[in-house]
């Protein structure tokens, strides 16, 4: 019985002992799994974005730990890219526009080398305008005759715009004159100043009347061009006229009487011609824009260089000469100790296209809001507007002097054109300008005041 009971109770420890084992060895493999499970969950690579987070927090708590100043520059940058990755800082931070060294920018992204060679293609290259030039001078009001500048009250230049000569001739005309090649070589290299010839007794044809300021052209003679040579003489005109009705012209020009409230009656003779001839503005180019200059170059038909005489020699009047011309910004004050210039009042309006792209208003040229004080005739245009203010710079005399100044032979084709034009009577001069022969006198032509 006893050793029943014995048996029994061993059976019974050794069904314990299995059992708790069997719990003991599930539990076991069951932390395993769970162990295994999150090795290999560590295990895997962490996203972007979680792993963004977790570098910041860590970042975060370094700078806590050293101070409350942030690292600044390229260290900072540094970091930033490490923690958040390539493509988190290509979306905060814009990409920066490199500038390339040497090309300067505006805010339109135009370098300046580009905004030159817009400005050289808009300006008026070469022969900007050709026609016919004749020189007035009126006496002082009381005087019915003048014997020195100082009887002069008035000094005029006149210009008269005409097409090219090679414009109007007819095909057949054109292919006979090429067969005398010896006699168009010339010619044919200064064709765009050769004027058309003058229309006669036709009232309705352009012009600009000029009003010259100190009453005699700058002698290109004085002065120098370079170091040491001294200044040019400069002269200041003034456009004053601006029509296409010539008998206006004439009511301008020949004599007048009119009354007064302090002195009564006055009377004032006619104009005086003294010189005819062609003349062409011709643009040279430089090598910047700033370096371009407008030439103005005459050549006299009238009167022939044996009748130069007292009258041409002070109003300043060669047989051939030129000038650099410049406009005067209207916006531009005047300055000197006397202030010379006109009002604002009496200046001209040009357009805002002329205002920005020629003078540079706005800041686009000089250091003025302005824009630049002065300009070359860029286009023709400038000059279509009365009281336009112009500066004049004598430049060279004589016909050699007239070639260097227009160039690519033009001068020497203005001088074949007018001696060709010197047998031209006076009275067919003053048709040109459908002037009454009688009303302007014109023995002045000889040399002589009257």
């Amino acid at each position: 019985m006893t050793s029943r009971v014995a048996s029994l109770c061993m059976v019974s420890l050794s069904l314990l002992v299995t059992s708790t084992f069997h719990s003991t060895m599930v539990s076991t493999r069951s932390h395993s799994e769970n162990y295994n499970d999150t090795e290999k969950t560590l295990a895997k690579p962490i996203p972007n974005k979680a792993r963004s987070t977790r570098k910041k927090l860590t970042s975060l708590s370094k700078l806590e730990v050293k101070d409350d100043k942030p690292e600044t520059g390229p260290k900072r940058v540094a970091d930033e890219i490490n923690e958040s990755g390539e493509e988190d800082v290509a979306k905060k931070r814009p990409a920066k526009k490199v500038k390339k060294e040497g090309r300067a920018t505006d805010d339109s992204g135009k370098d300046k080398q580009h905004q030159a060679a817009e400005h050289t293609q808009a300006v008026q290259a070469g022969t900007v305008e050709r026609g016919h030039i004749y020189f007035f001078y009126r006496p002082k009001v009381e005087l019915e005759e003048v014997h020195s500048l100082g009887d002069v009250q008035r000094f005029h230049m006149l210009l008269v715009p005409r097409p090219p000569d090679f414009s109007v001739h007819s095909e057949s005309d054109a292919t006979q004159r090429a067969e005398d090649s010896d006699e168009m070589t010339l010619i044919s290299e200064g064709a765009d100043a050769i004027p058309a010839p003058p229309t006669r007794d036709i009232a309705q044809k352009p012009f600009r009347l000029i009003a010259i300021g100190k009453k005699s052209l700058p002698d290109p003679d004085a002065g120098g061009g370079g170091k040491g040579g001294g200044r040019k003489e400069i002269f200041w005109a003034t456009i004053s006229t601006v029509g296409d009705d010539l008998k206006k012209l004439e009511d301008g020009l020949c004599g007048k009487t009119y009354e007064t409230k302090t002195r009564g009656t006055r009377h004032q003779g006619p104009a005086r011609l003294a010189a005819r001839g062609a003349y062409a503005i011709v643009n040279s180019q430089g090598k910047t824009p700033i370096s371009w200059e407008t030439h103005l170059g005459y050549h006299l038909s009238h009167p022939a260089p044996s009748d130069l005489g007292e009258v041409q020699e002070v109003l300043g009047i060669h047989i051939a000469s030129s000038f650099v011309v410049q406009v005067k910004n209207p916006l531009a004050p005047n300055t000197g100790p006397a202030r010379v210039g006109r009002s604002s009042s009496a200046k001209a309006e040009f357009p805002q296209e002329i205002m920005g792209e020629v003078f540079g208003k706005g800041g686009g040229k000089g250091r003025e809001t302005y824009g630049l004080r002065f300009a070359p005739v860029e286009r023709k245009e400038m000059l279509d507007y009365e009281g336009v203010e112009l500066l004049f710079i004598a430049a060279r005399s004589g016909e050699e002097g007239l070639e260097s100044s227009l160039g690519e032979g033009r001068g020497h084709a203005l001088k074949e054109a007018e001696d060709q034009d010197s047998d031209v009577s006076i009275a067919q001069v003053l048709k040109e300008l459908a002037i009454d022969a009688e009303k302007i006198p014109a023995l002045p032509l000889k040399g002589v005041w009257v």
